[in-house]
């Protein structure tokens, strides 16, 4: 996470730069259209909260194996104005990505099985945008709201073949917050924006395991699941 973080921080040195003298003023009217559509294109990482059970019967450490390469996602933007302030934004779309499993053996700190769950969303977020006063051509602003997503990737069963040792849930809600800044351009507005999705609900599903995977779904409570996001949004 921290490379989006450094990333974020080298997308607000433009404001430092040229916050201080006038420039012309790109899209004048552009924040006062009652509503507006675009799209977005953006990189991911996922991760997952794992609530552990020490007590289980040949108990497994389960742990997520860092970040994994960023997923990739798209959305469609439909933005609502609602005041000089505040904009209501729905952001249907696809969200790709995947986390590695790793399993320990407890005592020696051993690798006993490593699996990748892989994820295909499709998303739902309903988001509140409050934009700070404008600054030439730059607008940072805060975001925040409720995402739905089903994934498509969760599995109604276990596989013999498959190296998945537990389930997740289709579904799931999310709270999402994140930062961004407007960039107003000759033709359309550009933004940049991290932000971070929390799962509000434990996703495993710890009633349906075949023999060889009852270890690593009892080794488990519960899990949550954990989305850093950077998108560009095209307006």
């Amino acid at each position: 996470m921290q490379r989006y973080l450094h990333i974020f921080i080298l997308l607000l040195v433009p404001i430092v730069t040229f916050g201080q003298k006038d420039i012309p003023r790109n899209l004048s009217a552009f924040d006062y259209k009652p509503l507006h559509w675009g799209f977005t294109v953006g990189l991911n990482s996922m991760d997952y909260s794992i609530r552990r059970n020490p007590e289980a019967t040949n108990f497994r450490f389960a742990d997520v194996n860092g970040f994994q390469p960023a997923g990739f996602q798209v959305n469609i933007v439909s933005d609502l104005r609602l005041s000089d302030f505040w904009n209501l934004r729905f952001l249907p779309g696809i969200n790709l990505g995947s986390r590695q499993m790793v399993y320990y053996f407890p005592d020696t700190w051993e690798v006993d099985q490593v699996s990748t769950i892989g994820s295909s969303y499709l998303d739902f977020p309903l988001l509140l945008k409050y934009r700070s006063v404008r600054v030439n051509n730059y607008r940072p602003y805060l975001i925040g709201g409720l995402s739905y997503r089903l994934d498509m990737s969760a599995r109604k069963a276990f596989d013999e073949e498959d190296d998945d040792k537990i389930r997740v849930k289709k579904g799931d809600f999310y709270l999402e917050v994140g930062v961004g800044i407007d960039n107003y351009l000759q033709f359309f507005k550009y933004s940049t924006e991290l932000k971070l999705a929390i799962g509000l609900r434990n996703i495993l599903v710890d009633d349906d395991f075949l023999n060889n995977q009852q270890y690593y779904v009892e080794s488990i409570l519960g899990i949550r699941s954990y989305i850093v996001m950077l998108n560009f949004h095209f307006e």
